[in-house]
This record gives C-alpha cells, sequence and structure tokens, in this order.
C-alpha cells in the first residue's frame, strides 16, 4: 500500500449518453463503480471518489468529494480531484472504465517516481488516457489553477507547464495489446460491449 498515492475515482460526470448515472449501471452483476473500486482497493490508503450524489455511495465506505462547479468539465473535476488529494501523487481513473488493469496502474505510479514526472499517462489508439493517468499533486495542481484562470477547459491545456511522461502502445506490451483497459462505458450500446467482454 503506498500511503504517498491517493487513488480518485472519477464519477461526477453528467452521463448524459447513458441516460443515468453510469457509475451505478448494471455491469455483470454489479454497478460500474464496483469494478473500479475492487481494481484499486488496496493500492493506497486514501481512496477518494469525486460524486456530486453522495447519498448513492455512501456505502462504500470511501471519502466521497463533490465538484465545486458541477458540470464545469474535465479539467475543473480535475482540480477537484487534486485538491481532495492528501498524498504526494494522485491516480486518477474514471468510473467507465470498468477493465482498469490495476497492474499498468502500479507501473503508472512507479513510472511516475522512477521518471520524477508530474503526469504518466499512457497513449492508445492516438489519444491520451487522461482518465487512467497518475498526477503529482503539488505541480499539477497549481498548473491547472493557472489554466483555468485563463479560461482553458482542454485536460491537456496544462500539460506544457509540467513533466509529462507519455507511455506508448509498446511501452505498456506487457500489460495490454488491444487497449481494453481504456475501455469507456459512455452510452448503452457501450455497456452491451461491456458485457460481452467481460466473458
Amino acid at each position: 500500500m503506498n500511503r504517498n498515492l491517493t487513488v480518485v475515482i472519477q464519477a461526477g460526470g453528467r452521463s448524459s449518453r447513458m441516460g443515468q448515472d453510469k457509475a451505478l449501471v448494471n455491469l455483470g452483476g454489479k454497478p460500474l463503480i464496483e469494478h473500479l473500486i475492487e481494481s484499486v482497493d488496496s493500492i493506497a490508503d486514501d481512496i477518494v471518489i469525486i460524486t456530486n450524489n453522495k447519498p448513492a455511495f455512501m456505502h462504500y465506505g470511501l471519502r466521497l468529494v463533490s465538484d465545486k462547479n458541477p458540470g464545469a468539465g474535465a479539467l475543473p473535476g480535475l482540480q477537484t480531484a487534486l485538491q481532495a488529494s492528501s498524498g504526494t501523487h494522485m491516480l486518477l481513473v474514471a468510473c467507465d472504465m470498468p477493465f482498469a488493469s490495476r497492474p499498468l496502474l502500479e507501473f503508472q505510479v512507479e513510472q511516475a517516481i522512477v521518471k520524477h514526472a508530474d503526469v504518466v499517462v499512457p497513449r492508445w489508439d492516438h489519444h491520451l488516457q487522461t482518465m487512467h493517468a497518475v498526477y503529482r499533486r503539488d505541480t499539477c495542481l497549481a498548473a491547472v489553477t493557472d489554466a483555468l484562470a485563463t479560461e482553458s477547459k482542454r485536460m491537456i491545456s496544462f500539460y506544457p507547464d509540467v513533466l509529462v511522461h507519455i507511455l506508448e502502445p509498446e511501452d505498456i506490451s506487457e500489460f495490454t495489446t488491444t487497449g481494453r483497459p481504456f475501455f469507456n462505458v459512455n452510452t448503452p450500446a457501450d455497456l452491451a460491449e461491456a458485457e460481452k467482454m467481460l466473458y
């Protein structure tokens, strides 16, 4: 267990494409978010769920934090997550990534320390997987706050101001060759596909 790490599960999105709170939709007999909780359990002693519906998640016994400005977007959501973190590093995972890879996440945390990086983020299918990433709390919080002050909204808008270590597909081939850990469940069709991927 890493005591200098906070794990944050981001479940504060609007879920507009799902039509209901996607963190709570059923996948394989349990809510989507439970797949994430199981993946990160015991990685750190501080696990936080970012949610704007605290009563729905109280029974998990984890720390719950709400966005200051619900629905404001991904970058303000990242600021909330960083502010909620108590460790020197934050491991951020999205509630809609039920196949998040624990070995890969642990590798990313290790790389953040070894590479002295502020951000460790995989790139898959030409997209940075910013919701399956590690962030150094202090440097990233300062950079995100500065970016928001200039009305930037993109999740990567602060990257030029911090040290970013990108993990290319070849760097993570030991953990995935299909991109399964980065599969997002955003729509009912995605949910149906995820059900097939379980078996």
